[in-house]
């Protein structure tokens, strides 16, 4: 589904090389990211999204160049940066009518289940600037699974998130992997059990 050609990235102050010549594919199915701290998981993220700019390399999506067509790629992704606050002024169904506008895909019909798996009514009222970090990433997590979107890219998804939320992301990483044509890939430090894994990416210790 994604594919990724001759990826260099360096952060510049002070120079930091993350990837060097960096090549992978992504298949449809669950794929983890998992390295230690500094190790570039979030960046590649960044990177696959199409948020933050590669010194060289070409990223592919279903066919679809990121450099060549940038608009239509992102499209076909969901992707959010766990600390943003662009949205902090929203309260969640309004976020919900956003993303919902922003693919064509989204299925609002699953929205309800996905706030009741995790334990999201009582904060539906809320401005997301009012919420946790464990609630406002569960935002995004309903988001990213009504998305309807080809590829989902998502950082730490079971940080600060409590048990039984936990074990519903699980569920809806299964269902993502029985789904054809669709992909998630996960940053994380070890592998989540319960998980099938189409592919790891190790970027090491």
């Amino acid at each position: 589904m994604l594919t990724i050609e001759a990826l260099w990235f360096r952060y510049p102050n002070p120079p930091v090389e993350i990837l060097t010549n960096w090549f992978g594919e992504i298949q449809q199915g669950v794929t983890l990211v998992q390295g230690g701290d500094g190790r570039g998981k979030s960046t590649l993220l960044r990177l696959m999204a199409g948020a933050l700019q590669a010194d060289a390399g070409q990223l592919r999506l279903n066919d679809i160049s990121l450099k060549e067509k940038p608009e239509a790629y992102r499209q076909q992704l969901f992707w959010m940066e766990p600390r943003a606050d662009t949205f902090d002024q929203l309260t969640p169904p309004q976020y919900f009518e956003t993303a919902r506008g922003r693919y064509p895909g989204f299925d609002a019909d699953l929205i309800d289940p996905l706030v009741e798996g995790l334990g999201l009514e009582p904060h539906m009222h809320k401005p997301l600037f009012m919420l946790s970090t464990g609630s406002k990433r569960k935002v995004w997590l309903a988001a990213a699974f009504a998305s309807g979107a080809a590829l989902l890219l998502i950082d730490e998804p079971f940080a600060a998130l409590d048990a039984p939320s936990i074990a519903f992301v699980k569920q809806q990483l299964q269902d993502i992997s029985a789904q054809p044509g669709r992909a998630a890939v996960i940053a994380d430090y070890s592998a989540p059990t319960g998980v099938p894994l189409a592919g790891v990416i190790d970027l090491g210790d």
